[in-house]
């Protein structure tokens, strides 16, 4: 009588841009007819764009693009189901990227502090031992003192796309809505010097201002 073969509780499998919901199909039947019986998946939520490992999430409720959508996951799904095996996905819910503007949870937070909706999401705390940290969030990101790095010009103060942010090598950080007023209202006699009183362009940033 010939003995059952024992099946392995789950195979390991990290997906990313090499190795997608395509591939994992692919295998999925060979995987089977070696006796394992789960696939355990790395994270294959959104994560920074070119993420080897998958763990810097920029959004947990969608696909990683790279690896797939919804469609070519519900085909990885179909064909375990077929084979019997089943799907394991591991995924850490604090693991998230903190260097990339597709972080829309995060770069919120960051532009409006405790006032965003989504600063409980996050283990932040707004009432630090420093006062001077209250409803703040230190970043340890410069590779120097903030005054040699501002000298040689790393930080930079840039506008796109109708916001104000500052940028560090690759990383961007959005400016708080405050720090604006700072900006706008810089050297006011200069625009006193180039519009008159009753130019159109001068009135409408007075409004904004205001």
């Amino acid at each position: 009588m010939a003995r059952k073969r024992r099946r392995a509780r789950e195979f390991p499998l990290q997906f990313n841009r090499h190795f997608t919901f395509l591939h994992a199909k692919e295998l999925a039947a060979y995987l089977h007819d070696l006796g394992i019986g789960d696939l355990y998946a790395s994270s294959f939520v959104a994560a920074k764009e070119g993420s080897i490992h998958g763990y810097d999430v920029v959004n947990h409720t969608v696909f990683n693009r790279e690896i797939g959508d919804e469609q070519s996951h519900r085909d990885l799904a179909e064909e375990l189901r077929r084979l019997g095996m089943g799907l394991i996905l591991d995924f850490v819910p604090n693991h998230m990227c903190v260097d990339s503007p597709e972080n829309l949870w995060w770069m919120d937070v960051l532009e409006n502090g405790p006032c965003s909706p989504y600063a409980d999401f996050f283990d932040i705390d707004w009432h630090p031992a420093k006062k001077e940290l209250t409803n703040k969030v230190l970043l340890p990101f410069l590779g120097d003192q903030y005054g040699k790095a501002l000298e040689k010009g790393e930080l930079r103060l840039v506008y796109r796309e109708g916001a104000f942010f500052v940028t560090y090598a690759q990383l961007q950080i959005p400016l708080e809505p405050r720090s604006t007023l700072l900006i706008i209202g810089h050297r006011p006699e200069q625009l006193q010097q180039r519009l008159t009183a009753e130019d159109p362009a001068r009135l409408e940033l007075l409004s904004i201002i205001t």
